[in-house]
This record gives structure tokens, sequence and C-alpha cells, in this order.
């Protein structure tokens, strides 16, 4: 009788950090690369989540604040969790989307963006090449085994910034905006070959225009440019992709909690 006791006793606060668990493991699964991707069930991710919610409550109950006797407190501290769980799943989200934002700009200057795609991660619709870069990025990122490493830091997060409370606003102002800083110097790195190459053609299409007036530029080169992108692409492709997923490993390696 006594260990009953005990254990309804305890029901409270178990069920309390289970609460705080999934406001965070949860929030964060929406974003996370691999696991909150659009095209997935929203039921798989609900699932997930759970799961992740009962593997990590075990270990992290001692972490666990005491619940609190006022409900206005205990809003308080969901929300917080809710908050730490979107700002670490975005975080992680943010370095996925460097590889089809590369695409996209790679796209526009080689002339390949006429035909668009709806694509629900950068807007209504995008060109073929970013949509198709999208796709693979999940793909390349779970093939290599890097998916844990945001998983590891959403774990370690709670020694970092403790349960139930709200994130520093100076210091997370500044880490957002470094991490969307160079995520977008990542997107340009891996698009300068085709910028550069963009560039070049369209200087040689101007001395031609120049030398050449009667001829109709724009009809006798947009063949060879789609042709030569299409070429570069497949020339540089894979290395594209394999630089992103050098570098997308040392920056998840850094992530707040690894």
């Amino acid at each position: 009788m006594s260990d009953d006791a005990r254990l309804l006793a305890a029901l409270p606060g178990w069920a309390f950090a289970a609460m705080l668990l999934f406001a965070r493991a949860g929030c964060a699964c929406m974003l996370l690369p691999g696991i909150g991707e659009a095209e997935l069930p929203a039921t798989i991710r609900l699932g997930f989540a759970l799961a992740l919610t009962a593997v990590l409550l075990p270990v992290l109950q001692p972490l666990m604040p005491d619940a609190p006797g006022d409900a206005w407190r205990a809003a308080s501290m969901i929300g917080a969790e809710i908050v730490t769980g979107l700002w670490l799943g975005w975080l992680a989200r943010l370095w996925l989307l460097a590889l089809p934002l590369a695409g996209q700009i790679a796209a526009s200057v080689l002339g390949l963006a006429n035909v668009l795609q709806p694509d629900p991660a950068l807007g209504p619709q995008t060109s073929v090449l970013a949509r198709a870069l999208g796709l693979a990025a999940p793909v390349v990122l779970l093939a290599a085994g890097l998916h844990a490493l945001p998983l590891s830091a959403l774990a370690g997060s709670y020694a970092v910034i403790p349960p139930g409370t709200w994130l520093p606003g100076a210091d997370t102002a500044a880490v957002v905006a470094r991490a969307a800083t160079d995520s977008f110097a990542l997107s340009l790195r891996l698009a300068a070959p085709f910028v550069l190459a963009a560039i070049v053609w369209q200087v040689a299409l101007a001395l031609t225009a120049r030398l050449v007036p009667q001829l109709q530029i724009y009809f006798a080169a947009l063949p060879g440019q789609l042709l030569g992108g299409l070429a570069l692409l497949g020339l540089l492709g894979a290395s594209v992709i394999a630089t992103w997923r050098d570098a997308i490993g040392i920056v998840y390696a850094t992530l707040p909690g690894n």
C-alpha cells in the first residue's frame, strides 16, 4: 500500500514532466530535418514526438521542475518549452534549406527557373532544380546519419536551457541572426560556380550583340544557355551536394546541446 501511495503521489510530477518534454520535443519534431518534412504525414510526426518523449522522460525526469500550484505559471513554463522547441527545430531546418536555396539561385541565373513547381518550404512555387534539391536534402541527411545530431542536441538542450525557462532575448536574437547569415552565405557558396558561369555567359552575349547587332541574340543564345546550365549541373551536382553535406555536418555538431 505504501508503494502504491508513493506512486500515486509521484504521478502529477511525472505527468507535468511529460507535458514539458512533449512541448519541446513535439514542436522541434515539426521542423527537424528528416522528421518535420511537409511531405511526411502529421500522424507519423506526432507518433515520433510521443515516442521521443517516452524515451527521454526516464532519463531527463530528474532535471524537470516540480509542478507549480499556479495554472498561469504552468502555462508560462509550457509556453517557454514550445518556444525553445521551435527555436531548436528552426535552427536545424535553416541549414537544410541552404541546399534548395542554392538550387533556386542557380536556376535563376542559368535560365532554368521558367518551369515552376509547388514547394511547401520555399513558397507556393519554385524552380524544378530547387524542388529536386529540396527533396534530395533530407534523403542525403538521413543516408549520412546526420539526422542524429539535431536529436542529440534536443536531448542535450535540457542541460543548456533548463526546462520551463524562457530563452534569453539578446543571445537568442544574436544566434538567429548569425545562423540566417551563415546559411545564406552557404547557399551563395554552393551556387557560386553557376553564378560565375552566368556572368561570363552574359558578358560574352553582350560582346556578341555589340559585334553583330543584326543577330537576334536572345533566340540564338537561349538554347546554348539551357544546355550549358544542364551540363554544368551534371558536372558539379554531386560536388555541390557533398559540400553541403560536409558543411551541415559541422554545423549540426555545434548546435546548442551538442
